[in-house]
C-alpha cells in the first residue's frame, strides 16, 4: 500500500494534470461474446436435431473417432507436440482473456513519464512493485531505471514483442490448420462409409451403420472446423492484435522516459496509435 501511495503521490506532482494510477488486481474477464456465440450456434444445431427427429441417430462413435483423433493426428504432422499443446492452452485462455484498455494503458505510461520528469528516472524504482500485474511494462520500466540506453531498450522490447506475436500467430495457425483438416477427415470418413456400404449391399443390416459413418463424419468435420476451430483462431488473432497495441504503447512510454522527453510529446505519439474514441487528453 505504501508503494501504491508513492506512485499516486508522484502522479499528483502535476496538480492540474494528474490522473489516478490504476492497476487492476485482476486483468482477466470472461469472454461473453465467445461463450454466447458458441452457445447460440450449438443451441441452434441441437434444436434442429431435436425438432428433426431422434437425436441418438446423430451419434456414431467411429465417426467421432475419425474426425477428432484424425484431425489431431494430421495436424500434429504439420507442427510439434509442444505447439499443439500450446494451442490447446491458448484456446482455454480465450475463455478468460486479459482485459485490454488501451486508453488506460496510455494514461499509466503518461503518469510514469510525469513521475520520471518531476522526480527523476530513479523514482520509478518504487513503482515497479505496483505494476507487477503488467509484466511487459514492469520490464520496460526496470530497464530505464537500470540505466539502459534508448537503443538497448528499443532493441530488447522490439525483439520481445516480435517473439510473443510470433508465438500467438503460430497458435492461431495451428487452429487454422486443424480447421482445414477436420472437413478432410470428414470426407475420408464418408469414403470409408461408402466403401463399406457398396461392399455389403447383399447384407441389408450393414447398410444403415455404413451410411451413418458416411454422412456423420462429414457433419462432425464441418461442425468442428466452422463452428469451433476457425472462429477461435480468429479470436486468438484479435486478442494478439490487442496485446500488440498495448505492448507498443508501453514500448513508446519506456523509450520516451529513457530519452527524458516532455510527456506532452509522448501524449501526441500515443494518440497516433490509439483509435479516435480512445484518444488521450492528459495535457489538454
Amino acid at each position: 500500500m505504501a508503494d501504491r501511495a508513492t506512485v499516486e503521490d508522484g502522479a499528483r506532482a502535476r496538480p492540474a494534470r494528474a490522473r489516478t494510477f490504476d492497476v487492476p488486481e485482476s486483468g482477466r474477464t470472461i469472454d461473453i461474446a465467445l461463450i454466447f456465440g458458441l452457445s447460440v450456434a450449438f443451441g441452434l444445431v441441437g434444436t434442429a436435431l431435436v425438432l428433426g427427429g431422434s437425436v441418438s441417430s446423430f451419434y456414431n462413435l467411429p465417426s467421432v473417432l475419425i474426425v477428432l483423433i484424425g484431425t489431431f493426428a494430421v495436424t500434429l504432422v504439420s507442427f510439434s507436440l509442444t505447439e499443439l499443446m500450446g494451442a490447446f492452452g491458448a484456446v482455454l485462455a480465450t475463455i478468460l482473456p486479459k482485459r485490454y484498455d488501451h486508453r488506460l494503458a496510455g494514461e499509466r505510461g503518461l503518469n510514469l513519464a510525469a513521475i520520471a520528469r518531476d522526480n527523476g528516472v530513479l523514482a520509478l524504482d518504487h513503482v515497479l512493485p505496483v505494476i507487477e500485474s503488467e509484466p511487459f511494462l514492469q520490464r520496460a520500466i526496470a530497464m530505464t531505471v537500470d540505466g539502459a540506453t534508448p537503443h538497448q531498450i528499443d532493441q530488447v522490447l522490439a525483439q520481445e514483442i516480435d517473439a510473443v506475436q510470433d508465438l500467438r500467430h503460430r497458435y492461431a495457425g495451428v487452429l487454422r490448420r486443424a480447421a482445414e483438416v477436420a472437413p478432410s477427415m470428414g470426407l475420408i470418413g464418408t469414403l470409408i462409409g461408402l466403401i463399406q456400404l457398396l461392399g455389403n449391399l447383399n447384407d441389408p443390416s450393414s447398410i444403415g451403420p455404413a451410411m451413418a459413418v458416411a454422412l456423420l463424419t462429414t457433419f462432425y468435420g464441418a461442425i468442428l472446423a466452422y463452428m469451433v476451430l476457425a472462429p477461435i483462431a480468429a479470436k486468438l488473432e484479435r486478442n494478439a492484435e490487442a496485446e500488440l497495441l498495448e505492448c507498443e504503447i508501453y514500448h513508446a512510454c519506456a523509450m520516451s522516459i529513457a530519452r527524458q522527453e516532455n510527456p506532452r510529446l509522448l501524449e501526441r505519439l500515443l494518440n497516433t496509435k490509439l483509435p479516435p474514441s480512445q484518444r488521450l487528453d492528459y495535457y489538454g
